[in-house]
């Protein structure tokens, strides 16, 4: 799994950086548009960024930037870090309006807590264009990851979306494999690579008519 890594600090207002496609869902049928992601770190955050062409199917709570659990009843892009060695992982939840959930669990589908408890100083932006179409991104303090999960060249790192609800279409960048949708696989998530970027010039957080480039 890529993250790429910027050589100067990034912000919603100036953020540029390479979308990669989901271009089918967990039982390999084309999804038309494409929904996008990326993660790129820069010296304090992690950022994720999530992107689709069709308007989003909202929790009807989810509330702009503010923290809501159960997100993934409705349509939502979902980052999930893993640390191999203690079988920790965390799961982030990014609604299209810039809600958003975490919760740290210590095996698969097993939390560390029962209460929903926020992940301390994340930021969430986004923007919605004139046809519904969306573009998110969630900022999560680096440190903490570092501290909870020991986040480096070994986590493992998976990117997933819920999209059409209320039929529901499950996407996953890495292949995790069963008949039926299952995303607490933190044994099967892909190791971390990290990639430099080429440069970080602004752009503008508007979603654009066209969407963006995928690869």
């Amino acid at each position: 799994m890529t993250i790429f890594t910027a050589p100067k600090s990034l912000h919603w207002g100036g953020l540029d950086v390479p979308m990669l496609g989901l271009e089918k869902d967990w039982h390999g049928t084309p999804v038309n548009p494409p929904a996008a992601y990326s993660l790129t770190a820069d010296d304090r955050h992690l950022w994720f960024v999530a992107h689709h062409r069709k308007p989003a199917k909202l929790h009807p709570l989810a509330r702009p930037g503010a923290f809501q659990a159960e997100l993934w009843r409705h349509d939502v892009a979902e980052l999930f870090i893993a640390d191999p060695l203690s079988g920790r992982y965390f799961e982030f939840n990014l609604a299209s309006n810039g809600a958003w959930w975490s919760c740290e669990f210590t095996a698969p589908r097993v939390r560390e807590e029962e209460i929903d408890i926020a992940m301390p100083e994340v930021a969430t932006f986004s923007d919605i264009g004139p046809q519904g179409e969306w573009l998110a991104a969630m900022a999560i303090p680096l440190g903490l990851l570092k501290a909870r999960l020991d986040f480096g060249p070994r986590s493992r790192v998976n990117v997933t979306m819920i999209l059409e609800s209320p039929e529901q279409r499950f996407l996953s960048a890495a292949d995790l494999g069963g008949e039926a949708p299952d995303f607490h696989q933190p044994q099967r998530f892909p190791e971390v690579v990290f990639a430099p970027l080429a440069q970080c010039s602004a752009i503008r957080p508007a979603v654009p008519k066209q969407g963006f480039a995928t690869g």
